[in-house]
């Protein structure tokens, strides 16, 4: 974790909640100070916080979580109040701001919204802002659950193509069986994640608070892996876990990714997604993205083919017709067709607004050859 420079932390809601007594202001106020040293740093940090249905209940004087879908979004509406203010008071008392981000499967599902959740919460980074996330209880159905939150947090984390992923529990971390019943219980130091011996070990559900058990975590170390990001599941009331944590102590379990971050983008690019159209450049432009490196600006483009939208994989042609790259593009084809040729400078006047200056941006890219 020490050379981590973009970091997800996930905490649970008995951490938060303090197993159900109500927002722990300590405990919150001490992972904010570590957050605030970590940006001070150089490093980026989200915070990916269960809690809001926990403290709604509270707040409402239910003493057992609801089944009924409405109740636990009126729980949530309620919770997710005092979440936020909870992490605004104690963020700003490091000088740092917050913000409240709210997610659904919808939102990551389409490519579209999943393009532009990433770029606002790239911005809030740059910003040095540190977002908040949770999963917007208030208006999710089962259909488009992230069913936990350790599961978000592994999205979150390939979303914004982070470092690690730190997962804060009640637990000191992995077990090869349930160290409550079984004396014999190991404790797993590293492993590499995606192992399926990990999930036979991980015992089952979680407390009657939140819904992940330690098997949620597992799976969520897996899919954080696929876009190269290693995770590290420890007891989040260890002192100062986060900060030793990003200065390479070993706390809790390691689960290593094995691909590194920019393989897995690149691979998942190259081998993964259909092409929906393609763009062709100059010459000069093809020697920026094949020799230097750089990212694709509509200035050097020459011709838009097919119909595509924001966030669909597309081709990059030279003027002889090759594929030299492909990528996400940052603008529908209609759009693109009238930034053929035109500086970053007249994008408002084109279209009514400015996204990104790139068609393709240079971390979104793989080249063909």
């Amino acid at each position: 974790m020490r050379d981590a420079r973009r970091i997800v932390v996930k905490v649970g809601s008995s951490l938060v909640t303090n197993e159900g007594r109500g927002l722990d202001q300590v405990a919150i106020g001490e992972w904010c100070r570590q957050l605030s040293t970590l940006v001070r740093e150089g490093r980026e940090v989200i915070m990916v916080s269960s809690g809001a249905i926990a403290e709604g209940m509270k707040r409402l004087g239910w003493s057992s979580r609801p089944h009924e879908i409405h109740e636990l979004q009126a729980a949530a509406a309620v919770g997710q109040m005092g979440l936020a203010q909870m992490y605004e008071t104690r963020l700003r008392e490091h000088g740092l701001g917050s913000a409240q981000v709210l997610l659904t499967h919808a939102d990551l599902a389409d490519r579209e919204r999943y393009l532009n959740a990433r770029s606002t919460l790239l911005t809030l980074l740059k910003l040095g802002v540190v977002p908040v996330i949770n999963e917007n209880d208030t208006v999710v159905t089962d259909e488009i659950k992230f069913g936990d939150n350790d599961t978000l947090g592994a999205l979150v984390a390939n979303l914004v193509e982070a470092d690690a992923l730190i997962i804060l529990t009640d637990q000191k971390g992995l077990y090869t069986a349930d160290p409550r019943k079984d004396p014999a219980a190991q404790f797993v130091h590293e492993a590499q994640a995606g192992d399926p011996t990990l999930e036979t070990m991980a015992g089952g559900a979680g407390s009657s608070l939140g819904k992940g058990g330690m098997i949620t975590k597992i799976l969520a170390a897996k899919r954080a892996a696929g876009s190269g990001a290693s995770t590290v599941i420890a007891w989040g009331r260890e002192p100062d876990a986060l900060l030793r944590l990003a200065r390479g102590e070993a706390i809790g379990t390691l689960l290593v990714a094995q691909t590194q971050k920019n393989q897995a983008r690149k691979q998942w690019m190259a081998d993964h997604l259909q092409l929906r159209g393609a763009v062709v450049v100059d010459a000069g432009a093809a020697v920026k993205l094949l020799e230097e490196g750089k990212s694709l600006l509509p200035i050097g483009m020459t011709a838009v083919e097919g119909e595509f939208s924001r966030g669909d994989v597309i081709a990059v042609r030279d003027e002889s017709g090759t594929e030299i790259a492909r990528g996400l593009a940052n603008y529908a084809s209609s759009e693109a067709r009238l930034l053929c040729r035109k500086p970053s400078a007249e994008f408002e006047k084109l279209l009514g607004y400015t996204a990104e200056p790139e068609m393709l941006h240079r971390d979104n890219l793989v080249l063909a050859r």
